[in-house]
């Protein structure tokens, strides 16, 4: 199965795709959501995605205790507050699908209700991002399928009855090219809790092109990811984690997503296919295998023993494998010392 976003190929055969997740690393500027969009693109991201939804599209304003956050990363917030400080102004889409095109760079979003689809839809955008917390929400992954565009789905806390009703959901309401991206929702998440091997069990179970989104600190889990099998990379990204932010703890700055861009394309490039054909690069270096080669001079009639021939290198001889088989053989001419052995030296 392979997808297709503004002309590039996802899927297996085809490099991994990176996303750089924008997320709420403007930090309520816009300006600074074009400065990542464009770092993202010169650092080799394919395509940069933004979240798109009000806190009002989020939750509601209520200070009962259901909307307190305790723990983690955000302890202490309210979900609207939380939102509303995360929260990529509606009014601010344009601006960056426009800015975003001038560079080049594809982009897309993440709606997380209804309105935000309208929006995207009004804009053009190439794909959707379903997030793993919206995975159980099957009228709006319904509502994302009617669309026809390709669709990104987080897997992050679902369970396997939950996964499948969502992928029959998107499917059934026209989805033709579903990615399924394995997923842990922990901000960051716990590199021994990564839980990679999950990721081709999902692509086998559901039929979908694998992936992973992925939130453990650094580059690690992305790069091994590859070499299970992931078409597609997703990442927070920020201009500097330093600036703080909603998602800078657990997002990569340049430099890192450079390194990914690189390590997960060696990744890729390195697996090869199975087979036990002689690669091109080795090709200068089989004459450097062992092989008989004559250590001591001999005179035409001369029986071999040990004393005239040894398994070294190069390997311009026969092959080690015939040397027991040479001994006791008479040699037809004469023979220098350093000569390699073949069977036209040797008497019939």
């Amino acid at each position: 199965m392979i997808a297709e976003i503004n002309g590039r190929k996802i899927g297996k055969g085809h490099p991994p795709y990176i996303i750089a997740e924008l997320s709420a690393n403007h930090n309520g500027s816009l300006e600074r959501a074009f400065e990542t969009i464009k770092a993202a693109h010169e650092s080799g991201a394919h395509a940069v995605k933004i979240q798109t939804y009000t806190a009002d599209t989020m939750t509601i304003d209520c200070d009962l205790e259901d909307f307190q956050i305790h723990g983690g990363l955000w302890d202490g917030y309210k979900l609207y507050d939380l939102y509303k400080w995360a929260e990529t102004p509606f009014e601010w889409h344009k601006a960056i699908f426009e800015y975003a095109a001038s560079l080049g760079v594809t982009i897309f979003s993440t709606p997380f209700d209804e309105s935000a689809v309208d929006l995207l839809e009004s804009l053009n955008t190439p794909a959707y991002k379903i997030a793993s917390f919206e995975a159980t929400d099957l009228p709006l992954i319904r509502y994302v399928a009617s669309k026809g565009k390709p669709m990104i789905m987080s897997t992050g806390m679902c369970s396997e009855e939950e996964i499948s009703e969502a992928v029959s959901a998107a499917y059934e309401a026209g989805c033709k090219n579903l990615i399924l991206l394995h997923c842990i929702s922990s901000y960051p998440a716990p590199m021994d809790q990564a839980n990679l091997l999950q990721m081709p069990c999902l692509s086998e179970r559901f039929g979908t092109i694998p992936g992973l989104s992925d939130h453990t600190l650094g580059t690690t889990a992305s790069v091994a990811a590859v070499t299970l099998g992931a078409c597609l990379i997703e990442k927070h990204f920020t201009l500097s984690r330093n600036d703080k932010g909603p998602d800078s703890e657990f997002s990569i700055e340049p430099d890192e997503l450079k390194r990914l861009c690189k390590d997960t394309f060696d990744a890729w490039s390195a697996l090869g296919k199975a087979g036990f054909e002689r690669q091109k690069a080795e090709e200068g270096n089989k004459h450097f295998r062992r092989s008989v080669y004559f250590v001591n001079d001999m005179k035409t009639g001369e029986i071999i023993t040990p004393l005239h021939i040894r398994r070294i290198r190069p390997g311009f001889g026969l092959p080690p494998k015939y040397y027991d088989q040479l001994l006791g053989k008479r040699v037809n001419q004469n023979v220098v010392r350093g000569t390699a052995t073949s069977w036209e030296l040797i008497c019939d």
